[in-house]
């Protein structure tokens, strides 16, 4: 019942990425390259193990088919020992389409 809650909530669709992609991503005093564990067009969720803190504005550089996106992005939510949920706060027209075609391909 929670899990029908939170999908509803949601605003775009999420792909579960098993074997992960990397991102580069750095706010606060962090530079790090991560996993990413979920992918979006509202944002990412990130492997990391110590994240920055909610509320934290990074900025994000990851490869696609096409492409590298690069997105400003703001830490929503901290899940302990897993990672973070950031969500998309400027993305270019270029990223934008570069993410919604791959995310098109994935969700078919």
């Amino acid at each position: 019942m929670a899990e029908e809650v939170l999908c509803k909530k949601r605003q775009y669709p999420r792909i579960s990425l098993p074997k992960g992609m990397r991102v580069a991503w750095h706010g606060g005093d962090l530079q790090l390259f991560s996993r990413v564990r979920t992918l979006g067009m509202g944002g990412l969720f990130i492997s990391v193990s110590d994240p920055p803190p909610v509320g934290t504005k990074l900025r994000l550089s990851f490869e696609v088919p096409g492409g590298n996106v690069q997105a400003e992005a703001i830490v929503r939510n901290i899940v302990a020992g897993e990672g973070m949920g950031v969500e998309f706060k400027k993305l270019r027209l270029k990223d934008r389409i570069l993410l919604e075609n791959v995310l098109k391909r994935l969700l078919r």
